[in-house]
């Protein structure tokens, strides 16, 4: 179960408002917490926004939905971009720092949410028609939005910041491998039988020991098939490895912010992260402690 979604961690961290009192303080409160009925609307109403638009972009690529019903669809898609404008506006005007929010990883998400539909405004001509449409494509990455409100996004996070070094070696290991088990191919099978040079025999390689088999170049002497054999197996033998430094990292992650989750009437920590009462004296738990932008 997520963590409830809250900014708590926004405030506390880097981001400030512009006021104390007056309109922009309770703008802030409802943009960047979840602490009031109207916060918790704001978010509900923003992720429906961030489906809709995701959704309307999809149905605008279907030809036949295109051609039926694309003066709805145009007009349901400005409306949302409207709404993210006015968003992103609300966001900056509400902070004491707006740049630092601008730069941040989330302030590039907004910025990005209506960036494509508004420069598709200023590229106009028959011969940009292509540019257009790719920046139209864009706007599917309006589901990054989403990161902010799943609860346990800010711990996946630091599971995978923390695994970066292990990962990195892996991938090094794999591409040594891909590396040496290509140019072996490129010399036992040759053009004659689709290596026709070694960056393909490594894309080949690479495809074989990741256990995919796209079957577009194959092995055709047994001599080939042997070391095909023998990559697959190491293929099998090492995918899961990522997946293990991550899950292990994960659950360190996990651990830590249960220690972290302290009660503030008797002081007991190591308490799961949707817990809402102590599990020692039974007192309410600080809402949000952990949970992510």
């Amino acid at each position: 179960m997520a963590a409830p979604i809250t900014r708590q961690h926004e405030r506390d961290s880097h981001l400030s408002p512009a006021a104390q009192q007056g309109w922009r303080r309770r703008a802030f409160d409802i943009v960047f917490g979840t602490d009031t009925r109207a916060g918790r609307a704001f978010d509900i109403m923003l992720m429906a926004a961030i489906v809709i638009s995701v959704l309307v972009t999809m149905l605008d690529s279907v030809a036949a939905l295109h051609a039926r019903c694309g003066g709805v669809l145009r007009v349901a898609e400005w409306l949302l971009t409207a709404l993210f404008t006015a968003e992103y506006i609300l966001r900056l005007a509400v902070l004491a720092r707006p740049l630092r929010y601008a730069r941040s990883f989330y302030g590039l998400i907004d910025l990005v949410a209506i960036l494509p539909s508004l420069t598709s405004l200023v590229l106009t001509g028959t011969e940009q028609l292509i540019g257009i449409r790719a920046l139209r494509i864009l706007r599917i990455f309006r589901v990054l939005k989403l990161a902010r409100y799943v609860g346990a996004a800010e711990q996946m996070g630091d599971a995978l910041k923390r695994s970066r070094r292990k990962i990195f070696v892996f991938i090094a290991t794999m591409l040594i491998l891909i590396s040496v088990f290509g140019a072996i191919m490129y010399v036992v099978e040759g053009p004659a039988h689709g290596f026709t040079s070694i960056p393909r025999a490594m894309y080949w390689a690479a495809v074989t020991m990741a256990t995919v088999g796209f079957g577009d170049i194959a092995p055709s002497t047994p001599l080939g098939q042997f070391i095909t054999t023998i990559m697959i197996l190491i293929g099998y033998g090492i995918i899961a490895v990522p997946t293990g430094i991550y899950a292990a990292e994960f659950t360190n992650s996990l651990n830590r912010a249960q220690l972290q989750r302290r009660c503030k009437a008797c002081g007991w920590h190591g308490h799961e992260t949707e817990a809402r009462y102590c599990n020692h004296c039974g007192a309410a738990l600080p809402a949000g402690m952990h949970a992510p932008h």
